[in-house]
């Protein structure tokens, strides 16, 4: 994936807004409560987490039957910035 591509996937609303909620809580976070949270489809937002887990921003865990969700070094820094984009615009 080329730095272009990621970066079209980053400034579009929903994929900001995953990593911004993903960042906020640290707890073990779910596909279906995170599209909840960011007003997504469920599907939508599994493409979305595919296309960072490929970038290597987020990170997947499966517990039993379920994955989990964790942002990795490189996706928290992300998450971080945009959070404070979001909070000065």
């Amino acid at each position: 994936m080329s730095k272009k591509d990621i970066f079209e996937v980053f400034f579009r609303r929903k994929p900001a807004m995953i990593l911004v909620a993903l960042k906020k809580n640290t707890r073990n976070r779910y596909g279906s409560v995170l599209a909840k949270e960011v007003d997504c489809t469920y599907s939508h937002t599994v493409k979305i987490l595919q296309e960072m887990e490929r970038a290597k921003l987020v990170s997947f865990e499966k517990q039993g039957r379920i994955k989990t969700i964790k942002l990795t070094e490189p996706g928290n820094k992300i998450a971080e910035y945009i959070g404070r984009i979001k909070d000065i615009l």
